[in-house]
Formats: C-alpha cells, sequence, structure tokens
C-alpha cells in the first residue's frame, strides 16, 4: 500500500466517524512562540486544546507535515528523518478512551488489514501522583487484544506533557511486531532490538499539572499521532523507509550517479534533499540564525555527501526535479514552487562551495603552524573550530590531514561536538518548552502585540509589507516581515508611536468566525490563506487589524503596555526584522 494511499484511507476513515478534515498547517509556524518548525499535528491546535472553540467542530482529523531537529546528526542509520508526515486526529471534549481506541483498533485491522497476532499495546502503569490506566486496558482487552500483550510502563514512556507544566495525561501506544526473533524470553514493547515498532499513539488529556502537582481538568481531550513513513514501511514490508517509494528513485539515481558506495550517505542526501524542499516550499529561506540556520545545515550537509559520493554537484539539479515528479501528487506545492525551490537550494550550494574553499585555506595555514614546530598532529580542537568557525567538514580535514601524513585527534573533536550538540539539543528543547504551558499572560500580550506592528508597519512601511514570520517568548517579541531597505530611525519611530497610540486608545479585540472566502473579502490577512479550513477565525482590533489567526489574544490593547523596538535588522534577503518588548 502506498504513502498516499495510507493517508486517504486514514482521513476518509475519521471523516466516516464525523471528524472535520482540516488542512495541514505549515511548516513555519505562523504564531506559534515555541518551537522553530511545526513539530507535531498537535502544534497548530494548541489554542483549541487550551479551550478555544475551533470553527471546524470538536472532531478534527488532518495529515500534518512536520521537521524535527534534534537527530539531524543521526539521519544515515536505517530510520531517523529529519522532515515526516504524522497522520492525526482529535478529541476536543467530546469522545474519550474508549471510543478513540475502538477506532483505533478499527482502523488498523480492517482498513489496513493488520492482522490482531501483530498488535501489541501499552498502557500508563500508574504512580503516587495519577492511577493506573485500567480503563484503557480494558478496552483493548475488548475488543481483541489479548492480556498477555498489553503491557504497563511508567511516565518516561507512556504519559505526556508539553513542557514543564500545563494539560497532560496518560498515552496508549499501539506496537507492530515485525516477526523478527525476540531478543529474550522478557522481549517487550520497551526493548529497541527492533522485533517491536510504535505506530500509533493516543494521548489522553485529563490532567493538568502545575507547581502544586495535578489536578483533574474539567474538558478532557484526545490527541492522536501515526506516522506515516514508518507505516508505509511496514506495511510494505521494507527495512527502512529509504526503500519505499517515498525516497527509492532518488536512492536508485543516487546509486548509479555514486563513484563511491556509501549507503549512509545515499540516505542522508535523499532524506535532506527531500526536507530541505519542503522547508522552502512552505516559504524557509537559509541564514544563519534559527530556522535558516537549519535549513543550511540540512543543505550543506547534503552537499557534503554528496562529494563524500563523488556525485557531480551539477547534479543537484536533476534530483530536484526527480523529487518534484515523485512527490507532487502527495505535496502539489512543490510543483508550484519548484523553480523558487531550485534556486535556493542551488544558490546555497555555489556558497557552501566557496565556504569549503575557505576552509581548505585555513586548512593549509594549520599545517604550516606544525610543520614550524615539527609536529604531525592535528589537535581535535583545531578540527573542531574549522567546523565550527568554517563550516568545515571534520571528514574533509581527516582526509586532507592523510594526504599530507598528518594525525587527527578525533577523539578530541568527538567530545567538544558532542558537547556542541548537547548545547544545540537544549536549546532546541528549550524552543520546544513552550508548547501548551507557553502560552502565559505575557506571551499572549506580545501574541496580540504582532497584530498590530503588522498594521503599523503596513502604514508607516507601505501596504506591500506582509508578515513572514514571529517567534515569540515571555520575554520579547520577534517580528519578521518583507522589506527591501533597512528602516530609517524615523520609520522606526513612526511604527513605534503608531503602535502605543493604538495600545493606549484601549481598542476592544474581537473574534468572529466566518467562511474562508468572507474573510477574503472583509480584508483579512493572513499567511499561507490555502493552509486555513473552509471555516476560519478571524481577530479584530478596533478597526486597524483584522487577521485570521487562531489566538488567544488579550480583550483590549490597553492590557499590552508600553511596546518598545529594541532591534531592527535583515533577517534574509528581502526580509527584514524587528525585535520588542511590552514594557508593563
Amino acid at each position: 500500500m502506498k504513502a498516499i494511499e495510507i493517508r486517504n484511507k486514514y482521513l476518509d476513515f475519521f471523516k466516516r466517524h464525523g471528524h472535520s478534515v482540516i488542512p495541514s498547517a505549515p511548516l513555519i509556524p505562523e504564531n506559534d512562540p515555541s518551537v522553530l518548525f511545526t513539530t507535531a499535528g498537535m502544534q497548530p491546535l494548541v489554542p483549541y486544546l487550551l479551550g478555544e472553540k475551533h470553527p471546524e467542530g470538536t472532531r478534527l482529523t488532518d495529515y500534518q507535515k512536520c521537521v524535527r531537529t534534534n537527530d539531524i546528526e543521526e539521519v544515515g542509520d536505517n530510520r531517523h528523518l529529519t522532515y515526516f508526515e504524522m497522520l492525526g486526529n482529535w478529541s476536543l471534549g467530546d469522545y474519550f478512551k474508549e471510543e478513540s481506541i475502538c477506532m483505533s483498533f478499527e482502523f488498523l485491522t480492517k482498513e489496513l488489514r493488520i492482522p490482531v497476532e501483530r498488535l501489541s499495546v501499552t498502557c500508563f502503569a500508574g504512580d503516587r501522583d495519577c492511577p493506573k490506566d485500567a480503563i484503557s486496558a480494558e478496552v483493548w482487552k475488548k475488543v481483541g487484544i489479548p492480556e498477555d500483550r498489553i503491557y504497563f510502563y511508567g511516565k518516561d514512556d507512556n504519559w505526556w506533557i508539553a513542557g514543564e507544566e500545563g494539560p497532560c495525561g496518560p498515552d496508549t501506544e499501539m506496537f507492530y511486531d515485525t516477526g523478527k526473533p525476540a531478543c529474550g524470553v522478557n522481549c517487550q514493547p520497551s526493548c529497541d532490538c527492533g522485533k517491536y515498532v510504535e505506530i500509533w499513539n493516543n494521548v489522553f488529556m485529563e490532567y493538568f499539572k502545575d507547581k502544586n502537582g495535578y489536578s483533574k481538568l474539567a474538558k478532557k481531550n484526545v490527541d492522536t499521532g501515526l506516522g506515516l513513513e514508518r507505516m508505509t514501511m511496514l506495511l510494505q514490508g521494507k527495512e527502512t523507509p529509504f526503500d519505499t517509494e517515498l525516497f527509492r528513485p532518488v536512492m536508485e539515481k543516487l546509486e548509479q550517479l555514486q563513484k563511491v558506495d556509501y549507503i549512509e550517505s545515499r540516505r542522508i542526501v535523499a532524506e535532506h534533499l527531500r526536507s530541505s524542499m519542503m522547508i522552502i516550499s512552505d516559504g524557509g529561506r537559509p541564514s544563519n540564525i534559527d530556522r535558516g540556520y537549519v535549513l543550511r545545515r540540512l543543505i550543506r550537509r547534503m552537499i557534503r555527501h554528496l562529494n563524500k559520493l563523488q556525485i557531480n554537484l551539477e547534479e543537484l539539479s536533476t534530483l530536484m526535479d526527480m523529487n518534484v515528479d515523485n512527490l507532487k501528487e502527495m505535496y502539489p506545492d512543490l510543483e508550484k514552487n519548484r523553480e523558487r525551490i531550485k534556486n535556493v537550494i542551488l544558490e546555497e550550494k555555489d556558497k557552501f562551495v566557496k565556504t569549503l574553499t575557505h576552509g581548505e585555506k585555513e586548512f593549509e595555514k594549520e599545517m604550516k603552524k606544525r610543520q614550524e614546530i615539527g609536529s604531525k598532529k592535528i589537535e581535535g580542537e583545531t578540527v573542531f573550530r574549522l567546523y565550527d568557525t568554517y563550516g568545515f567538514p571534520p571528514e574533509v580535514t581527516k582526509e586532507l590531514a592523510k594526504e599530507h601524513g598528518y594525525e587527527v585527534d578525533l577523539r578530541q573533536f568527538n567530545e567538544l561536538f558532542k558537547k556542541h550538540q548537547e548545547k544545540s539539543r537544549l536549546g532546541s528543547e528549550q524552543k520546544f518548552k513552550g508548547g501548551l504551558a507557553e502560552q502565559t499572560e505575557e506571551t499572549i500580550a506580545y501574541h496580540t502585540a504582532t497584530h498590530l506592528l503588522n498594521s503599523a508597519l503596513k502604514q508607516i512601511i507601505g501596504k506591500d509589507a506582509h508578515q513572514r514570520g514571529s517567534n515569540i517568548t515571555v520575554d520579547r517579541m520577534r517580528f519578521d516581515f518583507n522589506c527591501d531597505h533597512k528602516l530609517t530611525e524615523q520609520e522606526k519611530k513612526a511604527v513605534e508611536d503608531l503602535v502605543n497610540q493604538w495600545i493606549q486608545e484601549g481598542l476592544e479585540v474581537t473574534k468572529q468566525e466566518m467562511s474562508k472566502k468572507d474573510a477574503i473579502q472583509s480584508g483579512a490577512e493572513c499567511m499561507f490563506i490555502e493552509k486555513y479550513p473552509d471555516i476560519v477565525t478571524v481577530y479584530s482590533i478596533g478597526e486597524v487589524s483584522k487577521e485570521l489567526c487562531g489566538g488567544p489574544h488579550v480583550k483590549n490593547t490597553k492590557e499590552l503596555g508600553t511596546f518598545k523596538i529594541k532591534k531592527e535588522e535583515s533577517s534574509s534577503s528581502g526580509i527584514r526584522r524587528i525585535k520588542a518588548v511590552l514594557i508593563k
């Protein structure tokens, strides 16, 4: 069964069970302070999981494009992906455990025709905070999962929460038995031996955690996620996602083009190419910070491995065309944005080639230093500096050193790189620490202020100034917008004064639900209009702002305090960035 067939079966199944099919949100979040990219299906639904009424009702389903960056360096093995697609269904205060489990079981066994004998499940074992999830276990037995294939684990395995505080609850996970031999007498879904593969996770949000502990939520939600690439691989009986139709054409082309055979490098090129193309299609551009830096890393890592395979970089254009043609049925935007995607990647390729040339010059300087002192060893600190400062790949340093008869202390490099990786991981986790818990009074105020800033820029800079991204924390807001010049001091002051004027006027913030067509005709603005469902939520701030948005917002602009621009700078070509604070 092909990936697109699995996706369509999923959406059709839940549509028949009363769910509204909502479109995938863009990979680049429009108004989410918690992450660089959309990382899960629940992420765009945060306001509704917190209590906002969704215009499409209480039962929702979709496929969601996702990017997770914590494990970029792991891509190349048989399972890690940066970009992936998550299928999901939600109950917003509607059904709960029994109906959710029954629908999941029906879909797996009836729609996908997975034999019951292949399925095992896990449930929450309970602890001093929250009781054992016996209800889920009983439902599983009732639908046909025998007791000896129902396992109980603690919070590390069967509990979900975003961040330290917020809505949370036990989950039940479904596992597919690949048929591989058991690793021992106690082989269970918790093993990493490869016999069991997790395929679906149903989260039952019935608790709220704060500094005082856990309490019961007034409204219970269900949030589920099923990875499309993994399910496709399993149903097709493949060993890895790279063996499925999602990657196979590019993988086969790479095998034809390569002069040196490295399976890991082929996987890295195929995966990073798809991920980069999807990010660029949704508006991403390479830069030296945040999501732009992630995109730059993906493209440059891909190019390094093309070099490792000794494939001419001019073949990149052919590989991109092949990817578009292979994936355009699933992602029509790739076809629409084909030329922009190619231009961005080829431009970044040219920049990186120059970086490699620069790195080689720095390497030559290091060689001369060692010749002067009679050393034949390159310290790991030097290898790391070449990598961190110049983007010079450590494997290239190692190859050049070998040609010159030098040894490389890769042990020290690996230690430094591990610390660097851990620092990056912690930073990435901090970005996601928000999630459901990050909707604080401060972030809600900053969220509202982005709407005022957007309107002020249109009045001062020009009506063609549009939001191109935002990032919000409890301490500040960051707002990207298209503009062809650096703002003058007069322009910045005019924007600042206009926002503060609207704040002082005490404008009411109101919300309406309407059809997308009516919203557009009314003048409401948003990024990625085509990504919104047919029924949308429109927030208006007096007569000065009207935007499609999920919320939440303050009730009146007087709650915002004083708006102050701290910095205005370039974000990427044609995109400017404002960093601002609210002072109360």
